[in-house]
């Protein structure tokens, strides 16, 4: 198993002197159980419970006082209480809301102690009654393997250096390039990667990707408050892979004659389950870059790569010369907007893309991106500047001259202008460096 990035910030959480226990939040399959348990190689004593399990939810259950249960679960776990650096990890916590109002007490009587949980739909299967201990914990998302992260775990150590060189070296580009085209194709999921890494086989992933959606299909009973709803979530876990990048409606979504309420309420609570995210647009120009949830989002999945298997596109993606080329251009839209959430580790945080205020208007802006005091227009383009009318709208009406293009395309910074004439600069980035993209827009400021 390959290592993650958010190693580097557990063990930066675990050295603060007013340490908070830890909630990771994340979609199944993400890699949540196998990060702590990496991390936990640094701890003296390392207790793990699984809340699935009754044997370790036993412990937050009994009618015990704090300081007790402790006592009682470090007996009962043959490890040797407040002697050794412990690291307690309480895995798919959503199991049990005693254990989440318990996190408190961690914090308030047990600072000593390294407590990590973590679990898949944490809020949607909380009890009303029970609440977050606000102040006392905090919250760090994982999400799908990173671009670099791919790179790390193909031990590709020399593309890696490249990457860390601003501006990238001009001879780097087309090997780094395709492995990017290879990153797009397989997604993120850390099951596909290892399979794939063990076997350089993309005929054997298979029927990892089906079995990942079968998992997601078999937690649909706890994501649904009532049958209805059951039936609703199901159908959109079935159906969301084909409209993938593009902007919905909850009225009649896929076809189906449900209606714009209920389907509304049973999109959300997948976004709680991180299943997926409603991008929502803002027709601001300068920051903050406030949603308009009266407007139609724009559906962005958990990983490109499902929705690669799922829609059915991925002998296009190995067909294809450019990525941008595929889907009517989602996949490349999507694959972005992973790349850009994978560069926050907060739960609160969400992608936005652009439109004009007028309600007829076709402009439409792939993200917009906040760095310093601006709004940063990103498009997702393989063509000539002149034909991004979009972007060159929202520059007319911006106060700053700066914009971004990702494409399949070489590193540039040029000069150009608006339809309209108005001067600006635009940064033109290869996909694969997404993630570098503040480092750039400070290089690209300078």
């Amino acid at each position: 198993m390959f290592k993650r990035s958010l190693t580097s910030n557990l063990k930066s959480w675990s050295e603060l002197k007013n340490r908070k226990p830890l909630v990771i939040r994340g979609a199944r399959q993400t890699g949540k159980t196998t990060l702590v348990n990496d991390f936990a190689s640094g701890f003296e004593q390392y207790i793990y419970l699984n809340l699935e399990k009754p044997e370790d939810r036993k412990f937050f259950e009994l009618e015990l006082s704090f300081q007790e249960m402790i006592a009682t679960l470090f007996f009962t776990k043959g490890k040797i209480l407040k002697r050794k650096k412990t690291l307690i990890f309480i895995d798919e916590i959503q199991n049990s809301s005693k254990a989440v109002n318990l996190l408190r007490y961690f914090y308030e009587e047990a600072p000593d102690l390294y407590v990590i949980a973590a679990g898949s739909l944490v809020e949607s299967l909380m009890d009303k009654s029970i609440s977050f201990p606000v102040g006392r914990i905090e919250f760090m998302v994982i999400r799908p393997v990173s671009f670099y992260e791919f790179l790390a775990a193909m031990n590709e150590v020399q593309s890696l250096e490249l990457i860390q060189q601003i501006p990238f070296p001009e001879f780097g580009h087309e090997k780094v390039l395709k492995l990017f085209n290879l990153y797009s194709l397989l997604g993120g999921m850390p099951g596909i990667l290892n399979e794939y890494i063990d076997t350089r086989d993309l005929t054997l992933v298979s029927r990892i990707y089906s079995s990942l959606i079968i998992s997601y299909m078999d937690d649909v009973e706890k994501y649904g408050k009532n049958p209805s709803m059951t039936s609703i979530i199901r159908f959109i876990i079935q159906n969301a892979f084909l409209y993938a990048g593009s902007r919905i409606k909850f009225q009649g979504f896929g076809k189906s004659s449900y209606r714009s309420r209920e389907m509304g309420e049973a999109f959300r609570s997948l976004e709680q389950s991180m299943f997926l995210q409603l991008i929502y647009p803002s027709t601001s120009v300068k920051r903050p870059a406030l949603p308009d949830n009266k407007k139609s989002p724009r559906l962005q999945l958990l990983d490109t790569g499902l929705v690669n298997f799922f829609a059915g596109v991925q002998e296009s993606l190995i067909e294809a010369k450019e990525i941008d080329e595929v889907f009517e251009g989602k996949i490349a839209e999507h694959l972005t907007g992973q790349e850009l959430l994978s560069l926050q580790t907060t739960p609160l945080y969400r992608l936005n893309f652009w439109t004009r205020e007028e309600a007829y208007a076709q402009a439409e802006v792939d993200f917009v991106w906040n760095f310093r005091n601006y709004l940063i227009p990103i498009e997702v383009k393989s063509g000539p500047t002149g034909k991004m009318r979009s972007l060159h709208q929202f520059i007319d009406r911006s106060s700053h001259p700066f914009a971004v293009r990702i494409y399949s395309g070489k590193l540039k910074i040029e000069e150009t202008k608006t339809i309209a004439g108005k001067q600006f600069k635009l940064l033109s980035l290869p996909f694969y460096l997404i993630g570098k993209i503040n480092n750039y827009l400070e290089y690209f400021f300078e």
